[in-house]
């Protein structure tokens, strides 16, 4: 599962405002910053968390570590990368 700080980095590290993830993504905005709330994996039904983590990959984010042991990123520059 990923971290609520995983969610934030990533929508940084893309350029992403909270309301383009929850548009890519079908998750609701409010949704959205309760989990990036929690630095850890939030609590959440995991099927939101996999739906958000999809669309990131898509966007060449790749979720790295466990949330135990140094979560984090790693961005495909150039790749799939789309700002919006």
């Amino acid at each position: 599962m990923i971290t609520g700080m995983q969610i934030r980095a990533a929508r940084a590290a893309l350029g992403w405002s909270a309301a383009v993830l929850a548009k890519r993504s079908g998750v609701a905005l409010r949704t959205i910053a309760r989990l990036e709330d929690n630095n850890a994996v939030p609590p959440s039904r995991a099927n939101t968390l996999m739906e958000i983590e999809k669309v990131f990959i898509e966007a060449g984010v790749e979720f790295i570590g466990t949330p135990e042991d140094r979560p984090g990123i790693r961005v495909t520059i150039g790749g799939t990368r789309d700002l919006g």
